[in-house]
């Protein structure tokens, strides 16, 4: 006989003539067991993925409590006065060994002019000394001839009133006039001594090489040092800062701050990284820098140097835990990165915020995730 096809209510069989009358089981619903699947999937999937961020997790230390920073240089003038001469306007860029401005230089002109007067002065006088050194070792050399024949025509007379030819008033002339000579001969030695000492105890002395000279020569020095301080130039490339009010006819003083150079050569990224995340961090570690300005931009850098000090501990008025009134909050603690591209330079301007992640190659493994566990028991 044919098959022939009996259908309940709920599900559709077909069944052959000979078991007719025979209940059939269903077949399992698709959907049931779909169902089962993505059920039992998503536990798993997430024990897995929670395993991974256990095992791989802490290597990357990452804060958004980062700005970049650029060195700050407070301009000032050597020499005061009133400017003459502005070449840079607020907010310029200029060129290490560019000319910023210029104070009045007639002054520090007149003083040079004035140092170089005395330094000439200074060198005459030294060849007037040893003229006087050398006059006076020819007086040296009149007296002590002079010594000499005194000290002969006493002793002649001596002999001459010992045999009675003489008389004792001569014998009494000749010996005032040797004591006369030896007195003359004794200044003269003394006007030697003054005379070598004049020229610094070397009659042979280079004129430039003497005191006077010496002194002379740094008053002028120092002259056109202020001279040359009254044209004041950039220190290094940067940009001008805080110079909006700076103008030709204002009058300056001696290192009053004027105006501000932010150096774009000099760049850092100053991140404040929980004192948590610090566990495994150390100088040389590689970072990625992210500017918000250049959000589709990664910079690289290193690790420079962990800070000193938490921020609370540098201030003004630092935390007084003793008194109290305490209660823990994680501090944070700056770390300097270096910047290490070659083209980080585009455009950066000192404060700019930025995201920083650091490398620390720290990995917890698979006996730390057990252990946690355990713990967790």
């Amino acid at each position: 006989m044919n098959a022939v096809a009996k259908v309940n209510d709920k599900d559709a069989t077909v069944q052959p003539d000979g078991a007719a009358g025979q209940p059939q089981p269903a077949a399992p619903a698709p959907k049931k067991r779909g169902r089962f699947v993505l059920m039992a999937a998503l536990p798993l999937a997430m024990v897995a993925g929670g395993g991974y961020y256990w095992v791989t997790g802490g290597r990357y230390q990452e804060t958004e409590n980062a700005n970049l920073r650029q060195a700050k240089v407070s301009i000032a003038s050597e020499a005061a006065g009133r400017i003459v001469k502005v070449d840079v306007t607020d907010n310029s860029e200029v060129k290490a060994g560019d000319v910023l401005f210029e104070v009045d230089p007639e002054p520090y002109r007149i003083a040079l002019a004035q140092a170089d007067a005395s330094l000439a002065a200074a060198r005459l006088n030294v060849e007037q000394l040893r003229a006087a050194y050398s006059q006076a070792v020819a007086q040296e050399r009149v007296a002590a001839s002079g010594l000499d024949y005194a000290q002969s025509q006493f002793e002649r007379s001596s002999d001459l009133v010992g045999k009675g030819v003489n008389t004792k008033s001569s014998l009494d002339q000749t010996r005032t006039d040797l004591d006369k000579a030896k007195e003359q001969h004794g200044a003269a030695e003394q006007g030697i001594v003054s005379a070598k000492a004049a020229l610094g105890g070397n009659p042979d002395i280079p004129t430039d090489e003497h005191p006077t000279v010496l002194a002379a020569q740094a008053a002028r020095d120092k002259a056109a040092f202020y001279l040359a301080q009254t044209t004041v130039r950039a220190p290094s490339d940067g940009v001008v800062s805080q110079a909006s009010s700076f103008k030709v006819g204002q009058f300056v003083g001696t290192g009053t701050a004027l105006f501000s150079l932010v150096e774009t050569g000099d760049a850092w990224v100053e991140a404040n990284f929980k004192e948590t995340q610090l566990t495994h961090m150390k100088p040389g570690q590689e970072a990625e820098i992210v500017l918000d300005t250049y959000p589709d931009r990664t910079f690289r850098g290193t690790v420079e140097a962990i800070g000193a000090g938490t921020g609370a501990e540098f201030s003004l008025l630092p935390a007084q835990n003793a008194t109290g009134n305490w209660v823990k909050v994680t501090q944070r603690i700056p770390v300097r990165i270096k910047l290490e591209d070659e083209d980080a330079k585009v455009a950066l301007r000192t404060g700019m915020s930025a995201t920083v992640s650091i490398d620390t190659g720290a990995r917890r493994g698979f006996s730390s995730l057990l252990g946690a566990a355990v713990a967790a028991e």
